[in-house]
C-alpha cells in the first residue's frame, strides 16, 4: 500500500470476523440480515445480479450524487424464491443461488449446477489511519481450480492477473513497468472464469481498495477498502460478453464518437508553433499517409496558462485550425487541472476561480498548492457541479477557435511538491482531509481521489456538448474510475519506446476493454524514448488494430512520424494506416456495438471461446470484434511466429489460405506482415482508401465474407452529428450460410431513416468470387459456387 506521505501506514489491521446471523427480514429487492452490530443486505437486482453490503456498524452511507450505479429501486423487480433452515439461507433466482451461512455470516454462490463460485471464506473489519480513524473491512472469498481473472482496470504486465495484489488509486504512472501496482486509473472490477463458470464483481468503492487474487494465499481471494463498509456486486454468467453487458448497465456506456475520432491521430510533446504543425501537416498529405487528428500538446499554451494561446508561437490560432479543416484536419489540444497560481496579474481563470470558491483548499481551510508544468499551481474541486459547469464552459476559450477534441493529461491529479526538474522533489496527493464537494454531500478527498480524473473528463464531456452541440466531439482522458467510459475515451499513459510495453499493450488494452473501457489505445512507437524502425514498424501494424491509433513520442526523444524512419518502414505505415482507413465501416460498427451493450472493440480470445482453456493464458493474440484476429510481432528479428488458431475454420486476410482449428500453426511474419485471419462465416466491410474520413463520399463498399454461418449488422450514419439519436441512421443485416456446395449471402432491406451516398456494393466470398450490384436498399439473395 503506498504511504501517502506518511498518512496511511502499511501495517496491516488486526481483524475482527463478524458475528453469526441473528434475524433476516424479507423486502421487495432482497433479504437483511442483523448481525450484532452489523448489518449485511443482499438485493436481487436482476436474474443474473446480486448486490451486497456489509456495514460493521450497522449504518451505511447515504447515495452520493456522483455514484455510477443506478439506486436499486431502479431496477424492476423480478421473482425470486427463499428457503430457509438452520443453517442457511437461500435465495434463488432463474440464473442462480445464493446461500447466507449462518454461523457465522458467510456468503456463497452457486449456478443452477450448484457449481459454487465467489464463496466467501471471511468477512472482517479493522482499523486503519486515513486523515481520520476509518473500518476498513474486508472480504475473502475461495479462488476455485482453474479460474482466471481479468480486467481490473489498467494494468501492467499479461491478461491473467491471477496471483497479484492490486491497488485501486489512481496514480501518475511515468516509467511503468510490468509489476507496476497502482496506475492512471482505478477500476475495481474483474470477472473470473473457469470452463462453464464466470462471473464479475464490481467493488463499488471510491476509497482506496485493494484485490489480492491469491498473492498472500494461493487459493484465496481477498478484496478490502477504507471506505467503511462492503459494498459490491456479483454478476453471474458463463459468457463475458453477458457479464459485460450486465456491468456497463451499473456504470454506463460509451457514447458515439464522431468517425473521424477513429481514424490516425499525431501527436507529439511537442508540436510547438504554427510553423511546425504546417510542415507536419505539408509532409502528411504530400507523402499520402492518411491523418485526420492533430494533437497539440502543453506548448501551444502560454506559459503553461490552461485554456490559453501563446501568442508568439500560435500567432492567430483561428486561421491556423481553419486552414487545417480545409485540409481534412481536426485539432485536440491537452488541457490539464492546474490553474497556475498567479495573483495580481490578470490571469482569468485564476481570479475567477478564487472569487468563487473553486479550488480544493486544505482542512484548515487554505488553498491547496501543487507544482506541475505552470509551476505552483491551484485545482478545482471536480466533485462540486458548479465548478464542473464553469470549467466545461471554459472549453469555449479553445472551441471557439475551432478545436474539436481535448486531451485531458495529469489528472490523477500528477503533481510534485516543488517545481518540476528541482533535486528532491516528490509526487503529492492532496492531503485526505481536505473537503471537497458541496452541500450535505460534503466529504473528503479520502473518498474523491478516485473520482478527481473522472470528474474532470466529466466536466469536459458535458462542456463541450454544449458548445460543439450540433458535432460530436473526442475527449480523452489518463485517469479515471469505473464508468469513465461515459465520458471519455482512455489511453495508457506514459509507455516506453521498448519491445516490452508494445508487448504488454495488447493485454492492457484488453484488460481495459473487460472493465468496460472500449475506446482506448496506447501510444504507438512509445512515447519515452527513440522507437527503432522495425519497433516502430511492428507497432504501427499492432495500433492498427486500436481503437484510439494515435502515434507519440516525449520532447527530446526521436520524432515519431513514419517518415523519420526511412523509405521502408514509412511504406510499411502507409499500408497499415491505409487498412485502418479501409476498414472503418466495421470499426465504425464496433463501436455501435459498443456504445448499445458494452462489447469491447479489441478483444482477447477466450472473449468468444471462453469454452476453450487455451484461450485463457493467450495474450499476444487478439480480435478486432468477433470476426478479425491478429498475432502481432513483439520482438525484434522475428519473422515467423506461432499462433493458436480457435475452433471453427480461419482464412489467412492476406492469401485467403484457409485453416482448420483448433490448432497451433507456424506463420510467416516477415516485416512487411502481421498475421492476420478472418474466422469462417464472417462479413467484413471495407471502404476505399481516403487520406481522411470525409475526404470523398464512401461510393463503394467490399464485404469480404468468409464462407460459413454468421448474421451481422452494419451500422451507418452522418459521421459527425448527433442526429442519428432522434432515428438518422440506417442498419442493414447479411446473412451467410451454405445450400450444399454454394454459399449464400442475404442481405437484407435497409431498416432506419438514414441513406448513404449512391454506391456500388462488391460482395467477395473468399475463394468463391465476387458480385456486385447497386445498393438502393432493398433486399438481395447472392448465390455463390
Amino acid at each position: 500500500m503506498p504511504e501517502f506521505a506518511g498518512e496511511i501506514p502499511v501495517r496491516e489491521p488486526a481483524w475482527n470476523v463478524i458475528s453469526s446471523v441473528q434475524n433476516i427480514q424479507r423486502h421487495q429487492w432482497g433479504i437483511d440480515f442483523e448481525c450484532g452490530f452489523s448489518r449485511l443486505l443482499l438485493r436481487v437486482l436482476a436474474p443474473n445480479l446480486i448486490r451486497v453490503r456489509f456495514s460493521p456498524t450497522g449504518e451505511f452511507r447515504a447515495r452520493r450524487s456522483w455514484a455510477v450505479t443506478p439506486q436499486d429501486e431502479e431496477w424492476a423487480a423480478i421473482s425470486f424464491d427463499v428457503q430457509e433452515t438452520e443453517e442457511e439461507v437461500i435465495i434463488e433466482t432463474e440464473k442462480m443461488r445464493v446461500c447466507v451461512q449462518r454461523h457465522p455470516c458467510r456468503v456463497k454462490f452457486f449456478d443452477k449446477e450448484n457449481r459454487p463460485f465467489a464463496q466467501d471464506t471471511g468477512l472482517g473489519m479493522g482499523w486503519r489511519q486515513m486523515g481520520a480513524q476509518k473500518f476498513q473491512v474486508a472480504n475473502w472469498k475461495r479462488i476455485e481450480a482453474g479460474e482466471k481473472y481479468y480486467g481490473f482496470g489498467e494494468r501492467a504486465g499479461l491478461l491473467n492477473q491471477r496471483g497479484k495484489r492490486l491497488t485501486n488509486w489512481t496514480t501518475d504512472s511515468l516509467d511503468y513497468t510490468m509489476l507496476t501496482d497502482a496506475m492512471y486509473q482505478a477500476i475495481p472490477f474483474f470477472m473470473a472464469l473457469r470452463p462453464e463458470i464466470g462471473y464479475g464483481l464490481f467493488f463499488n468503492t471510491t476509497f482506496w481498495s485493494r484485490f489480492d487474487i491469491g498473492a498472500d494465499e494461493p487459493e484465496i481471494l481477498r478484496m478490502e477498502t477504507l471506505g467503511g463498509e462492503l459494498d459490491y456486486y456479483i454478476i453471474y454468467s458463463p459468457e463475458p460478453a453477458e457479464i459485460i453487458r450486465t456491468y456497463t448497465q451499473l456504470t454506463g456506456r460509451m457514447p458515439l464518437p464522431p468517425r473521424w475520432a477513429l481514424g490516425y491521430h499525431q501527436c507529439r510533446w511537442s508540436y510547438d508553433s504554427e510553423t511546425e504543425v504546417r510542415q507536419l501537416v505539408y509532409q502528411l498529405r504530400h507523402r499520402r499517409i492518411p491523418c485526420d487528428v492533430i494533437h497539440l500538446d502543453i506548448d501551444y499554451m502560454f506559459g503553461f496558462r490552461v485554456f490559453s494561446w501563446n501568442p508568439r508561437r500560435f500567432p492567430d490560432p483561428k486561421k491556423l485550425l481553419g486552414d487545417l479543416a480545409q485540409e481534412g484536419f481536426k485539432v485536440v489540444t491537452i488541457v490539464d487541472p492546474g490553474v497556475k497560481f498567479e495573483p495580481q496579474s490578470d490571469y482569468a481563470i485564476y481570479d475567477e476561480g478564487v472569487e468563487k470558491d473553486y479550488f480544493i483548499r486544505r482542512a484548515d481551510g487554505k488553498v491547496f498548492h501543487g507544482y506541475v508544468w505552470p509551476d505552483r499551481a491551484v485545482f478545482p474541486d471536480f466533485l462540486r457541479p458548479d465548478v464542473r459547469q464553469w470549467w466545461g464552459d471554459l472549453h469555449h476559450n479553445l472551441t471557439e477557435v475551432g478545436v474539436a477534441g481535448i486531451w485531458n493529461d495529469m489528472n490523477e491529479p500528477a503533481m510534485n511538491d516543488r517545481p518540476f526538474g528541482d533535486e528532491g522533489g516528490r509526487k503529492v496527493f492532496f492531503p485526505m482531509d481536505a473537503p471537497t464537494g458541496s452541500g450535505d454531500e460534503r466529504t473528503t478527498y479520502a473518498e474523491a481521489h478516485n473520482l478527481y480524473g473522472m470528474m474532470m473528463a466529466r466536466a469536459c464531456r458535458e462542456g463541450l456538448e454544449k458548445l460543439r452541440g450540433r458535432s460530436r466531439s473526442f475527449v480523452l482522458t489518463r485517469s479515471g474510475y469505473a464508468g469513465v467510459q461515459k465520458w471519455s475515451a482512455v489511453w495508457t499513459g506514459d509507455n516506453h519506446s521498448l519491445w516490452e510495453y508494445l508487448e504488454m499493450s495488447l493485454p492492457m488494452l484488453c484488460n481495459l476493454g473487460l472493465s468496460g473501457v472500449a475506446f482506448v489505445g496506447a501510444d504507438i512507437g512509445g512515447f519515452a524514448g527513440d522507437a527503432t524502425p522495425e519497433m516502430f514498424a511492428r507497432w504501427m501494424q499492432l495500433g492498427m488494430l486500436y481503437p484510439l491509433m494515435r502515434a507519440h513520442s516525449m520532447i527530446n526523444t526521436k520524432r515519431h512520424e513514419p517518415w523519420e524512419f526511412g523509405t521502408r518502414v514509412e511504406e510499411i505505415c502507409r499500408q497499415y494506416i491505409e487498412l485502418r482507413y479501409r476498414l472503418l465501416p466495421y470499426i465504425y460498427t464496433l463501436f455501435w456495438e459498443a456504445t448499445s451493450t458494452g462489447n469491447p472493440i479489441l478483444r482477447p480470445l477466450f472473449y468468444h471461446y471462453s469454452d476453450d482453456p487455451k484461450t485463457y493464458e493467450i495474450y499476444d493474440q487478439v480480435l478486432l470484434g468477433s470476426f478479425l484476429m491478429a498475432a502481432p510481432v513483439y520482438r525484434p528479428g522475428v519473422e515467423q511466429r506461432m499462433v493458436y488458431l480457435p475452433k471453427g475454420n480461419w482464412y489467412d486476410w492476406w492469401t485467403g489460405e484457409c485453416y482448420t482449428g483448433s490448432t497451433y500453426i507456424l506463420a510467416d511474419a516477415p516485416l512487411e506482415k502481421m498475421p492476420m485471419y478472418i474466422r469462417a462465416g464472417s462479413i467484413i466491410p471495407l471502404a476505399p482508401v481516403m487520406q481522411y474520413v470525409d475526404e470523398l463520399p464512401i461510393n463503394e463498399l467490399r464485404l469480404r465474407v468468409t464462407p460459413g454461418v454468421c448474421e451481422w449488422t452494419l451500422y451507418e450514419d452522418d459521421g459527425h452529428s448527433f442526429e442519428y439519436r432522434h432515428g438518422a441512421c440506417s442498419t442493414i443485416t447479411y446473412r451467410v450460410y451454405s445450400e450444399g456446395k454454394q454459399t449464400v449471402v442475404d442481405i437484407q432491406t435497409r431498416q432506419g431513416q438514414w441513406t448513404p451516398h449512391p454506391r456500388r456494393v462488391i460482395v467477395e466470398v473468399v475463394g468463391c468470387g465476387e458480385q456486385e450490384f447497386t445498393d438502393d436498399g432493398s433486399a438481395r439473395r447472392l448465390v455463390f459456387d
